[in-house]
């Protein structure tokens, strides 16, 4: 369903097509915005928490790529071990069943730092190629913390401007709130519309690069995750970087979303009424991203 929503951006045009796209857009703002709420309840509920996040935020908004918010996680996790022992109160869990040995995790491990490695030096020779977009696709897969609407900015540092423009990506985004799944559907997508013309070799690549971290983390984590689990020191320092995720996030609420997505003062009433709604619990954001395509594309054809 990605693959063929980049296939007909690609290939239609006018402005029913317009009016569609910005809708989805618009209701990429508020879902964002609820994700940013719901994180921030969950994550922010000590002083160290909101200093953290708008520390994070502030960090995010002048200094651009991914280099600045991979330091902004770590020293998210540095100030978490000092200062949200608050936040990591110990939990207890059910042993895992049927764990790997820890040979076989490390094995696992070794695998996903080697592609990790691999990956750049394949994608050297075409910056703007295959190659080159599973690598970025397997480092945000890689680097993503804290659940799937942080994939948002780092999915935009990674593709915008090299494959597509920040239009094209927040269609994208906002379609990907419409179909089942996890967000990180939004890589068929993405690769569809970084090569229409062999979009489901690009999108079948992308979402494999985007979803394998994933996995061969899982499997070399698993025998060690019952010890890091039970040190204060490692929850402390989740904490933080929980905290600072919800301020990258935030960022990117303002910068691409809602600077992309709202020109005048009807779109700001429309997102905010999107946005009442998706918090009333009653209708699902699927069912939003719908309603806010085919208003759009009726105050198009207005």
């Amino acid at each position: 369903l990605m693959i063929l929503f980049a296939l007909g951006l690609a290939q239609w045009q006018g402005s029913v097509l317009n009016g569609a796209v910005h809708g989805l857009k618009i209701a990429a703002v508020a879902v964002v915005a609820q994700a940013v709420w719901q994180m921030g309840r969950q994550f922010c509920r000590y002083a160290a928490g909101w200093i953290l996040m708008f520390a994070a935020c502030a960090v995010t908004l002048l200094f651009h790529g991914i280099a600045p918010q991979i330091m902004v996680m770590l020293a998210a996790a540095a100030a978490g071990a000092v200062w949200m022992d608050k936040d990591s109160a110990a939990a207890n869990h059910d042993a895992l069943p049927n764990v790997p040995g820890r040979k076989a995790g490390l094995a696992w491990l070794a695998l996903f730092a080697a592609l990790f490695a691999v990956l750049p030096w394949l994608a050297a020779g075409s910056p703007a190629g295959l190659a080159a977009l599973a690598d970025a696709l397997y480092r945000t897969g890689a680097l993503v913390f804290g659940g799937g609407h942080v994939v948002l900015p780092v999915l935009q540092v990674q593709t915008v401007p090299l494959w597509l423009d920040n239009h094209t990506f927040l269609a994208g985004y906002g379609a990907a709130q419409a179909v089942p799944g996890p967000l990180f559907t939004l890589a068929a997508f993405l690769g569809a519309a970084a090569n229409p013309q062999q979009a489901w070799l690009w999108g079948a690549v992308a979402t494999t690069a985007v979803f394998l971290p994933s996995f061969l983390m899982v499997f070399g984590l698993l025998p060690f995750w019952s010890d890091i689990a039970r040190r204060p020191r490692a929850r402390a320092m989740l904490a933080g970087i929980n905290a600072a995720v919800v301020g990258i996030l935030l960022a990117a609420l303002y910068r691409p979303v809602f600077t992309d997505a709202v020109y005048q003062w009807s779109d700001a009433v429309f997102a905010i009424t999107v946005f009442a709604i998706l918090m009333s619990g009653k209708v699902p954001a699927w069912l939003l991203a719908f309603a806010a395509a085919a208003l759009g594309a009726a105050f198009a054809l207005l």
